[in-house]
């Protein structure tokens, strides 16, 4: 067994058990690229100092290329006594370029080590991730457009409330998925600092060029203090917090898809490209897709809840702890981005009831506001027009009708001011497209919006 960097102090092997229960690189040799991408700006940066020859730098440049390319091809292997990708890089580079490869640690450390990789792992991702949910909001978008003036039930307490436009309806998640993309893009702001230098927890001894790995590794800044540099996670966590944000929208419209694929609505039916069965009845077709991002969401949100527990009592700097931040994180990341890829061809291919979607419609009583409104219009008081609405509407279910069916004279019953032009005023068509108000459902609006979300999508800007 290989000598561990850090054996000189002590006399006893490391137990084979603590190896394996101490070693994190089964789940960190992800972060290998960004181990090796941030090992080459610390190589150039010694360099700068004169800590290295220009020559070896260059000769440690190529080793950690030839390491990576090792690593890529899946001709590298890894083992628990390794314990992180820190050491995996390093032992496989002396191995490549001899004695050399041990200055490469000069003045830094794996705490400083991991907060850099960490970070740029999170910026990769973070774009990655903002590029999905670009997709997943075009797919949105495109389901609005081709469905503009279908007509369905809104609710509030899942109870029937007024009739809305489905591309009204859809354009909300449209909004939501704005605002998450917002969130990450906010995120990243923050967590764009150069931890590198930081060292153990105290800074380095020697004159290295933090701004330089800066401006090599593209962080926009670096951070002002060396124990906050290695000792905080709030990046992961902020991160994680957004996850779970974007999650909690997804399962939202997932609920809403099972609910409406569902013989009782009957509003949508997925593609049976993106539906199961069941291995007992064959009648089945199951929304699997949304019910698991609906199941998914609770994992992500376990993994925030995870992290945050494990930070809330450490001291300052680094403990070992934190190194339960990876499998969290990287099992969010891998969560998040299946289902932001599988959600926008299901969108896509489902096939929209409009006629059942509009049909709801007539139950419920959903025009009833429109009724207040009338008398409002008027000049009635909202709240005595609201009674009077409210008494059309328990007389309509007493005698088994909608309001639709009401005589003038019945109308006249419960107010004087109803006219003859209360059935259109009461109509359903009537009823979205008198919601023209910047932000409502109208169709007239809706349209409007529609042609800015989609010049949005076309600029990249949402």
């Amino acid at each position: 067994m290989k000598q561990k960097p850090w054996s000189g102090r002590f006399k006893e092997s490391t137990d084979r058990l603590v190896d394996e229960f101490n070693a994190s690189i089964s789940f960190d040799r992800r972060l290998y690229r960004h181990d090796i991408r941030g090992s080459i700006a610390h190589a150039s940066v010694l360099a700068d100092a004169g800590i290295l020859t220009d020559k070896e730098a260059r000769k440690i440049i190529e080793g950690l290329k030839a390491v990576e390319k090792e690593i890529s091809g899946k001709r590298f292997a890894f083992t628990p006594e390794m314990e992180d990708i820190h050491m995996a890089v390093e032992q496989r580079l002396t191995e490549k370029i001899g004695t050399l490869g041990g200055k490469l640690h000069t003045g830094r450390s794996r705490n400083d080590q991991v907060a850099l990789d960490l970070r740029l792992y999170l910026k990769d991702e973070i774009y990655a991730i903002a590029g999905l949910l670009h997709e997943f909001k075009k797919a949105l978008v495109d389901v609005a457009g081709d469905n503009l003036d279908c007509v369905m039930p809104g609710y509030t307490h899942l109870q029937r409330a007024q009739p809305v436009l489905l591309s009204h309806h859809l354009l909300a998640y449209y909004e939501m998925f704005k605002r998450d993309t917002g969130r990450l893009l906010d995120c990243l702001e923050r967590m764009d600092e150069l931890p590198l230098g930081s060292g153990a927890l105290a800074g380095s001894p020697y004159d290295l060029d933090r701004r330089l790995a800066a401006r090599l590794l593209g962080f926009s800044r670096v951070t002002e203090n060396s124990l906050d540099g290695v000792s905080d996670r709030d990046f992961v966590l902020e991160f994680m917090s957004a996850a779970s944000i974007i999650m909690m929208h997804a399962s939202r419209l997932s609920e809403e898809i099972i609910l409406w694929s569902t013989q009782e609505f009957s509003f949508i039916e997925l593609s049976d490209a993106f539906s199961t069965g069941s291995s007992i009845m064959p009648q089945k077709k199951n929304p699997d897709v949304a019910e698991l991002a609906r199941g998914k969401t609770g994992r992500v949100y376990g993994h925030l809840f995870a992290l945050l527990t494990t930070m809330k009592g450490l001291p300052l700097a680094y403990n070992k702890d934190m190194q339960e931040d990876k499998e969290p994180l990287f099992d969010a990341v891998d969560t998040l981005k299946d289902v932001l890829i599988v959600y926008p061809p299901m969108l896509r291919t489902m096939k929209v009831n409009k006629e059942a979607m509009f049909s709801a419609t007539s139950k419920g009583f959903l025009n009833a506001t429109d009724a207040a409104d009338y008398l409002v219009k008027k000049g009635l008081p909202f709240r005595e027009a609201h009674r009077a609405a409210g008494a059309a509407v328990a007389y309509c279910i007493e005698k088994g009708i909608t309001l639709e069916d009401l005589g003038l004279d019945e109308w006249r019953g419960f107010s004087r001011l109803f006219g003859p032009d209360i059935r259109k005023a009461v109509s359903i068509k009537n009823s979205v497209d008198a919601r023209k108000i910047y932000g409502g459902t109208a169709l007239e609006t809706v349209k409007k919006r529609l042609k800015a979300v989609k010049n949005e999508i076309k600029k990249g800007i949402s």
